[in-house]
């Protein structure tokens, strides 16, 4: 199974765990690629997509995946399948909007979500690859049945 991961990021943190997670992809026997500059053209539907982005300012996607999720909105995306992790501080009543943002874009454009979408809080958890890995070990074993 080959993974596109799309990446969000302001300040690099969601840089550090898509690459955390593309070595679990790899480690468990499977391609993928980190896309820190999100392109629609990488879409390809016998791939899972995996969004991991931060949240920034009051909410918002980050700059560098903000066209991205745009021309999302003018695709089908019926047939593809997702997963999400989204970064952010619980201490904002925005906690995690960006990755929320993501989820309900993807999902009203026809994508399956393959798992519940990570949240994870910097606040609680400082190096946020770690709770990373080990949930997307755990959804890997259930979706491909390593």
């Amino acid at each position: 199974m080959h993974f596109d991961i799309m990446v969000g990021s302001v300040l690099g943190a969601s840089e550090y765990v898509a690459e955390a997670i593309l070595v679990s992809i790899i480690d468990a026997g499977h391609t993928g690629e980190c896309h820190f500059e999100p392109c629609v053209s990488a879409l390809n539907k016998d791939n899972i997509l995996l969004i991991c982005t931060s949240t920034h300012g009051a909410g918002d996607l980050p700059d560098n995946i903000v066209a991205y999720a745009k021309a999302l909105q003018h695709k089908d995306l019926n047939g593809f399948n997702a997963m999400i992790i989204g970064l952010g501080d619980s201490s904002y009543d925005t906690y995690c909007g960006a990755a929320m943002t993501m989820e309900t874009l993807l999902v009203e454009k026809g994508v399956t979500l393959l798992s519940d979408p990570l949240h994870i809080d910097v606040l609680h958890h400082p190096i946020p690859e770690d709770i990373a890995v080990e949930w997307f070990v755990e959804q890997l074993d259930k979706v491909i049945g390593n």
